[in-house]
């Protein structure tokens, strides 16, 4: 049975971070190098359930996240993020170690997993039946996918749906969810048992936290799902729960257009998108109160 990273001292996992430390999310694994100590709380608190990786298992990225050199190592710190070596981001402050490595993670994936048709869209099951949210910023996806995860679904993934490129499922990646500004406090007060990370204030997407993945979401990551429901999300205050149908060709046009490598995989792109459309029943959802939209998905798949 594989080692999880819970189950490591501080002290070891401090050592195997400076040497390389092999983790399992999913289908991928990522060997983190690191000497901050944000980022080793970090994942300490939210990454206690995930598996780590056997020596000899093959690390689909090599990554780094540490600060900078030189003046800035005293001068206002700063930290960067190393892919083989490489830099793709400009440096942020020190503070902001941990998201930086989760954004890190993300860029890793949807710029070279290209043996999947990836979505920018968060994707929960429960009943079998898998719904996927798409969300433009601002809409509540995040805030709704930590709400439908802490209430017994199963989480897949919150930015990242992954369609396998041979049977058309979903293939899991249930790591932290990122909340930001007013959704941290929010989900926080409606589920005090949820563990959330430290908070990095004034990124570019104002305060980020992540929040801990459910245990049962973690120890089913090599568990594909069948989607059968694509949710367009939108919060709006004063608003009841009211789920509508949403149009499959604009469904289509709006996964298509999202898709990180929809035109890369060019016509099986297309195919692989199609099918997904054709599979599920796709619904506009606007919703005010966390605990409404809760008892309408829970009638979407009972």
């Amino acid at each position: 049975m594989a080692l999880i990273l819970g189950a490591l001292s501080r002290t070891e996992l401090r050592r195997r971070l400076a040497s390389g430390l092999a983790l399992r999310t999913g289908p991928f694994v990522f060997l983190i190098r690191s000497r901050n100590e944000a980022l080793l709380h970090g994942l300490a608190a939210l990454y206690p359930d995930f598996p780590l990786a056997a020596d000899d298992d093959f690390c689909d990225f090599h990554i780094r996240v540490d600060r900078v050199s030189g003046p800035r190592r005293w001068y206002r710190p700063q930290c960067n993020f190393w892919h083989d070596g490489q830099a793709p981001f400009k440096p942020l402050p020190a503070d902001h170690a941990y998201p930086l490595l989760e954004w890190g993670m993300n860029w890793c994936i949807a710029s070279q997993a290209q043996h999947y048709l990836m979505l920018h869209a968060a994707v929960l099951e429960r009943n079998g039946q898998a719904v996927i949210l798409p969300g433009d910023p601002g809409a509540g996806k995040s805030t709704l996918t930590a709400a439908l995860a802490l209430s017994g679904w199963r989480l897949l993934s919150d930015e990242l749906t992954l369609i396998d490129r041979d049977d058309g499922r979903i293939v899991p990646l249930a790591r932290p969810v990122s909340l930001k500004n007013q959704s941290i406090e929010l989900i926080r007060a409606a589920f005090p048992h949820a563990v959330i990370g430290a908070a990095a204030h004034d990124t570019h997407k104002g305060t980020v936290a992540h929040l801990r993945p459910p245990h049962a979401s973690v120890a089913r990551m090599d568990d594909k799902a069948r989607a059968a429901h694509i949710v367009f999300p939108r919060w709006r205050a004063g608003s009841p729960a009211r789920l509508g149908r949403h149009s499959r060709a604009d469904a289509f046009i709006h996964a298509a257009t999202h898709g990180f490598n929809y035109s890369l995989l060019g016509r099986l792109g297309f195919e692989l998108n199609a099918a997904l459309i054709d599979s599920c029943q796709c619904w506009d959802f606007e919703y005010s109160c966390l605990a409404d939209a809760l008892a309408t998905f829970a009638g979407l798949v009972s």
